[in-house]
């Protein structure tokens, strides 16, 4: 009996060891609800928040410093008998090198987030079974997440994270829930992921590598060669545009950058890009707005 105490004992020390990935702000807005005892609400929050930043998502171990912030923003539209109607934004962001800085790497907007959740369960993530709506979108979006990061520092090594997301969507998509099927609507949670992982969609990978890793990771150095590997990449991701106009990776990559693109190229050492500009604008019409601000 004593040993068997003492051995789950050490599988907690070893998962805690090896969690924590995540730095993330779980927030829920509860403003539209009149109908029921706030209570709730602030359980479920408390429990997501656990629920990320304490489970372990990967094999690694994340030192402080390491850690990947996040915060996922809940907005709940309605509750009746432990159903819950939602949306769920998801932002990130890492560090730029040697730098105070901070730069965003992802921002989506999921308006298809339904789930069932009864004050004080366990919440529990298992990679091999379908447990409910509410822990399967999370998890999933934390390892969106990590993929998106690891790809900023290098090309292809998302692809491991991607993979374990798309198995939430395999195992979810049974279910019938929405933003899990391919036949549900062409920007959603099966579709993110499987562009990611597309060889058509490649260059959004490179981009992210291109922007982050020979751009803004460089400009301590060298501001100018810096902004020109950011001009680079935003040409290599006019590929997925040319291949797949109005592409989900493309709306996510500029909902992330735009306005500090704009930053970026709105003062410090010039660099003459011809059809700069219009090339955003072509990729990117919705920030066309954004993009005349921008100078050489």
């Amino acid at each position: 009996m004593m040993r068997n105490i003492f051995s789950l004992i050490l599988i907690c020390l070893f998962a805690t060891a090896q969690s924590q990935e995540l730095n993330c702000k779980v927030i829920v807005n509860y403003d539209k609800i009149t109908n029921a005892n706030n209570q709730i609400f602030k359980s479920l929050e408390s429990s997501l928040n656990d629920f990320v930043n304490k489970t372990a998502w990967t094999e690694k171990t994340y030192k402080d410093n390491e850690k990947i912030s996040c915060t996922m923003f809940i907005t709940l539209n309605s509750y009746e008998s432990n159903n819950f109607e939602a949306t769920i934004q998801v932002q990130a962001s890492r560090p730029v090198y040697n730098s105070s800085f901070t730069t965003s790497i992802l921002n989506i907007n999921d308006k298809d987030f339904n789930f069932q959740y009864i004050e004080f369960q366990n919440l529990y993530y298992s990679p091999t079974s379908y447990d409910s709506n509410l822990v399967s979108t999370i998890a999933y979006y934390c390892y969106i997440i990590l993929g998106v990061d690891a790809e900023t520092f290098a090309v292809d090594s998302g692809s491991g994270y991607f993979q374990s997301a798309q198995e939430i969507v395999s195992l979810a998509a049974a279910t019938g829930g929405k933003g899990w099927s391919q036949t549900d609507k062409t920007q959603n949670r099966y579709y993110l992921v499987n562009d990611l992982l597309s060889t058509t969609f490649r260059p959004y990978r490179e981009a992210m590598f291109q922007y982050h890793f020979n751009g803004l990771d460089n400009m301590y150095k060298d501001l100018k060669t810096s902004k020109e590997a950011i001009v680079k990449s935003i040409n290599t991701l006019a590929t997925v545009h040319s291949a797949r106009p109005n592409a989900y990776l493309t709306r996510i990559f500029f909902d992330a950058k735009a306005d500090e693109i704009v930053s970026i190229f709105s003062g410090g050492p010039s660099v003459t890009i011809d059809g700069f500009v219009d090339k955003l604008s072509q990729i990117s019409p919705t920030n066309s707005s954004k993009w005349v601000n921008i100078k050489f």
